[in-house]
């Protein structure tokens, strides 16, 4: 059965378009930071979250790929649709880069090359002499730019493999399965190290005098968390509109189980990361956490109340992860809240003293982002039938039951 992008649902993705866009206008015209500095700020971490729910999916896809797992069948191209959002993630994070790199934002203060030169007495940081090795625009520009071709390329092949094992049966079935088996164990060793790279140089140099080794981990469980609640809300709208008929409620509770226990993955990297340094209580470190307890603990304590609390408690019986209002209502708070978790992760680096809670430019690039990453996902899922023709595991997961 092929998707229809209906026009209510075109409507509704444009509308949050131009309501995003109006908001962040409006928000930007009374942004007197310096350079724009908040709408910038604003733009970088709603297009970031979005563009990290995309890749999170391309993860799970491979994981799927190397784990033979089957279930997942019969809601891979929920994953494809997904993953088709990933090229205008990455362009949105490359103009933010772009800007930083000559100085139309200072998301990155150690991308101005004032701060570099001993004799500026008003801008050096000596900070920074012993990471030029690696904080240099040249090098963070080739890794930069090699993770995302890589992304884009493994998404982009892994969706021309799936279209193709649907003309395909027989023995070609299984070579192109064993094919994007092969393909995604490598994208998984690529992933591993650049997961973490992504996370230090796009996040964590924002605020470069601090660091965490668990940090690459605890932005990849956001993402990886935040891709699967996208993936259950999508999956559950397109059941609600009769399509994906084969999915059963078996298949949700496993959707479901998955959102439960990467909560659970996030809420232990995050507290792991907080305890090891408040206890330790060395102020080069403890920094981090007292700029944002102190100054912004409603969002720092509800972002991680959401975050861990929440899927803790609603999703802990069988029942709650098999029923679609549910379901939906419950992923739509976490969701909300690693949104947050984004927002709090970059607003008080960038901004300091001149961000006091999330206001009109945040909600207004959420809701932008929002429309225009429902346009494109429903735009490539209406490209190819909804559920695949041929693969291996298709039967077993028609037969799925727990």
């Amino acid at each position: 059965m092929n998707f229809t992008f209906s026009k209510r649902a075109k409507t509704i993705s444009m509308a949050l378009i131009v309501i995003g866009l109006a908001m962040a206008v409006i928000g930007a015209i009374g942004d007197h930071t310096e350079q724009h500095q908040h709408t910038w700020a604003a733009f970088f971490a709603s297009g970031i979250f979005f563009f990290f729910i995309s890749l999170g999916t391309l993860f799970f896809f491979a994981l799927n790929y190397i784990t033979e797992t089957a279930w997942t069948v019969l809601v891979k191209r929920v994953y494809e649709g997904i993953m088709g959002y990933l090229p205008i993630g990455a362009a949105v994070v490359l103009i933010c880069l772009l800007a930083g790199t000559f100085v139309i934002n200072h998301l990155w203060g150690w991308m101005d090359h004032r701060v570099h030169i001993a004799s500026d007495l008003d801008h050096y940081d000596p900070h920074l002499k012993g990471l030029n090795i690696y904080l240099n625009l040249p090098f963070f520009w080739v890794r930069a730019i090699v993770m995302l071709t890589v992304f884009i390329l493994f998404a982009r092949w892994f969706r021309a493999q799936s279209l193709k094992m649907d003309h395909e049966t027989g023995e070609s079935l299984l070579r192109l399965h064993w094919l994007s088996y092969r393909r995604g164990v490598i994208f998984m060793v690529l992933f591993a190290f650049f997961s973490s790279l992504l996370a230090w140089d796009w996040i964590m140099s924002i605020d470069v005098h601090w660091h965490s080794a668990l940090f690459g981990w605890y932005v990849f469980s956001g993402m990886w968390i935040s891709a699967m609640i996208t993936a259950v809300v999508i999956t559950l709208y397109l059941k609600g509109k009769g399509y994906l008929p084969q999915v059963n409620a078996s298949h949700i509770q496993d959707m479901g189980k998955w959102v439960f226990a990467v909560s659970f993955l996030w809420s232990y990297l995050y507290f792991a990361q907080f305890l090891l340094y408040w206890y330790a209580n060395i102020p080069e470190e403890v920094v981090y956490f007292q700029q944002r307890i102190n100054d912004y603990p409603a969002l720092m304590w509800g972002m991680y109340f959401t975050n861990f609390a929440l899927p803790m408690v609603l999703l802990m019986s069988r029942d709650s992860k098999r029923s679609s209002k549910y379901l939906i209502g419950v992923c739509t708070l976490i969701f909300l809240g690693h949104w947050l978790d984004v927002q709090q992760m970059i607003l008080p680096g960038t901004l300091g003293d001149h961000f006091h809670h999330i206001g009109i430019l945040e909600i207004g690039f959420l809701l932008g982002f929002l429309g225009l990453f429902i346009r494109t996902v429903f735009a490539t899922l209406a490209k190819a039938p909804l559920t695949v023709v041929h693969h291996p595991f298709l039967e077993e997961s028609v037969h799925h039951h727990i």
